[in-house]
């Protein structure tokens, strides 16, 4: 590990020549030089923090073979423990640190929120899902863009798809793939008896036309009218779409803009990312099952969380984490769970890792 952290250290001391030098002249060059710096930044800065404490512990150690004051020694030994301490931590963050990349971590995301067993009560949770999504996602300083909703009379939604741009948005809401059930008492339940529905969550990685190529002739539209809540027209011409791609047959509608070519343009980035989901997927079930995140595998018929409104606790299955603190995480308040998920995650990769090792 320590030999191709050493390689690394080269490696940027090399580019910063080049920076100065033959990349100054060359715009390509030189944003090439820039990414790769600022991608290892942070990896470069542990590993020389790491020496620099590994130097501080040798010091220490050959002063305390020589010095005799007793204060002096109290002082060595503390600052010798300090450094052991640190050593050991910058040695752990240095492994997470080396950990391969989701390719996808940089990339915006769609999400797909479906009503599941409950009825009304399930569509006003998806519903509450998607509030808690977007306060989320605005809080993080990206931007949310509704593509379709199928609304119920009450408030609900049967299913809703939207997407969300920002830097390092999939590294963050991956982890919510999977069933969310709720247990409350419904405001329409005389009896006071607590019920439980489920509302399900897909995150797709947003993928370009090059990474996903599609057959014209694999696909059929269909315009009709938008239409709002209740079947109130929002909207005189056939702007609405409807996609059918006949290989999955995967069916996405999108009737959010007034215009059908941008309607037909989202529904298109939605088909893309399900495809391409379903090739991730694919080749996630490809390996082996040590190999995979203990953590849970994204996959949207897992359940990786209880919302227990009566108890005001909110349980992450995968993990083990309760938290009851219910009115902040439906308020968007999701980072202490999603940390949660991180470090698990990185755990489980770095036990992998050792038994590879």
């Amino acid at each position: 590990m320590f030999e191709k952290l050493d390689e690394l250290l080269l490696r940027r001391e090399e580019m910063e020549r080049q920076l100065g030098s033959e990349a100054a002249a060359d715009p390509n060059l030189y944003r090439k030089l820039m990414m790769e710096l600022s991608s290892t930044q942070e990896l470069a800065e542990a590993y020389q923090e790491y020496k620099r404490e590994h130097r501080t512990i040798d010091d220490d150690l050959a002063m305390l073979d020589t010095e005799s004051d007793s204060d002096m020694r109290e002082l060595l030994k503390e600052e010798l423990d300090g450094a052991r301490k640190n050593v050991e931590e910058l040695e752990q963050k240095i492994k997470i640190l080396l950990l391969p990349k989701d390719p996808n971590d940089e990339r915006n995301v769609i999400v797909e929120i479906r009503a599941g067993v409950g009825g009304d009560e399930a569509a006003l949770f998806a519903a509450e899902l998607y509030r808690m999504y977007v306060r989320y996602a605005l809080n993080k300083g990206w931007k949310v863009e509704t593509t379709s909703a199928e609304e119920i009379g009450i408030g609900g939604f049967k299913s809703v798809n939207f997407m969300v741009t920002g830097r390092g948005a999939y590294s963050m809401l991956k982890y919510e793939s999977g069933v969310h059930r709720v247990q409350r008492v419904p405001a329409t339940e005389s009896g006071g008896r607590i019920h439980t529905s489920a509302a399900s969550v897909a995150i797709m990685p947003e993928a370009d036309e090059i990474e996903v190529q599609i057959d014209p002739n694999d696909i059929k539209f269909d315009v009709f009218r938008a239409s709002g809540n209740g079947g109130q027209c929002v909207n005189t011409t056939d702007s609405a779409v409807r996609l059918t791609h006949l290989p999955t047959g995967i069916v996405i509608s999108c009737q959010d803009e007034k215009s059908q070519l941008k309607n037909k343009d989202k529904a298109m980035k939605i088909l893309r990312a399900k495809l391409y989901q379903l090739e991730c997927m694919r080749a996630h079930d490809a390996q082996s099952q040590a190999r995979r995140s203990q953590i849970g595998s994204g996959d949207r018929s897992e359940k990786i969380r209880t919302y227990n409104f009566p108890q005001g606790r909110v349980t992450d299955h995968r993990i083990g984490l309760t938290l009851y603190k219910i009115d902040k995480i439906m308020d968007g308040d999701l980072q202490e769970l999603i940390d949660a998920c991180i470090a698990a995650d990185q755990a489980a990769k770095l036990t992998a890792m050792q038994d590879d090792g």
